[in-house]
């Protein structure tokens, strides 16, 4: 029969966590394309609610839209930029506007 205590107090090993280095994720534009349908209206609209812009802010993005052509509504990760996009897409659909939005790596 083996001697338990023996083991125990013999057992020097120390418990070591290894360390892991997190890398932050990648972030990417959200990006509002300029089009000869959507209105101005409906593009501020979508920038306060999906993107919880005030209306400063709002319409000197949906200025940047309208003379650029394009816009960075926000940067956000992955998950968010990608479920932001669509939902852009989803209400410009549902209110007849043909807006294009589209995110890119950062």
């Amino acid at each position: 029969m083996p001697d338990w205590d023996d083991d125990l107090q013999n057992d020097d090993g120390v418990i070591t966590e290894k360390k892991t280095n997190l890398k932050k994720p990648s972030m990417y534009k959200v990006l509002l394309h300029n089009d000869d349908y959507t209105t101005m209206e409906f593009v501020v609209l979508v920038l306060r609610v999906v993107f919880l812009k005030n209306d400063i802010e709002a319409q000197k993005i949906m200025m940047a839209v309208h003379q650029a052509g394009i816009g960075i509504a926000g940067v956000y990760t992955f998950e968010v930029a990608e479920a932001k996009a669509n939902k852009v897409i989803e209400l410009a659909r549902e209110n007849s506007f043909p807006l294009l939005c589209t995110f890119e790596e950062d």
